[in-house]
């Protein structure tokens, strides 16, 4: 079996990592309602699936060919979550929301959802780093770890972001008041990436 505990634990925190997809939760709850925010929550996550996908066909079969070929995807990886970091460290929140009021179909909110995360080659880098990394090589049946690791990123995201909709007043409300709050957000995300990074780089075993 994967680590599932340590993966749950980052995935949460990187799930609540500021962002172009949590901005969008919070700005669609803000202006139609907790439905809305509701609809962009689940479009983000069922775009999870393809990323998913493309880990379990793509970084298992290089996997399985060698075991050198295991080390270049763990240390790129690792190479990658640690860039992730330092950009996140150097940046300045992505959280800025303004007052948006214009309705927008439940449906076309999340197929606008599903689309951005499908397109949006940052995730898909992300996913081939994040979930080879929590895999037990030693149990075997790969594609299946992987799997159930997309599964579970995939249903905390609908947990978080679900939640994130529910109070998206109080919370824009909070951060439009408190942007200092969004930008230590963005410390702590570059700070888990850089640890994430660095873990995979010098494993324990």
């Amino acid at each position: 079996m994967p680590d599932i505990g340590l993966f749950l634990i980052a995935s949460a925190l990187l799930t609540l990592a500021p962002g172009p997809d949590i901005v969008y939760v919070l700005t669609r709850g803000i202006a139609q309602g907790r439905r809305a925010g509701f609809a962009a929550a689940l479009g983000f996550a069922t775009g999870v699936i393809f990323h998913t996908a493309l880990a379990v066909f793509g970084v298992a079969a290089v996997i399985r060919s060698s075991d050198f070929a295991f080390m270049l995807v763990r240390y790129a990886g690792a190479a990658y979550l640690i860039y992730l970091g330092v950009r996140t460290l150097m940046s300045r929140s992505a959280i800025r929301l303004g007052q948006n009021g214009a309705e927008i179909a439940l449906w076309t909110v999340y197929k606008q959802s599903v689309i951005g995360n499908v397109l949006n080659p940052k995730v898909t880098l992300f996913f081939l780093s994040f979930l080879p990394q929590f895999i037990n090589m030693k149990a075997g049946h790969l594609e299946l770890q992987m799997v159930l690791l997309g599964v579970l990123f995939m249903l905390q995201t609908v947990v978080i972001f679900g939640a994130i909709a529910f109070f998206s007043g109080t919370i824009g409300d909070r951060l439009r008041t408190k942007p200092a709050i969004a930008d230590r957000l963005n410390i702590f995300a570059g700070v888990i990436f850089i640890a994430l990074g660095i873990r995979v780089a010098w494993p324990t075993s």
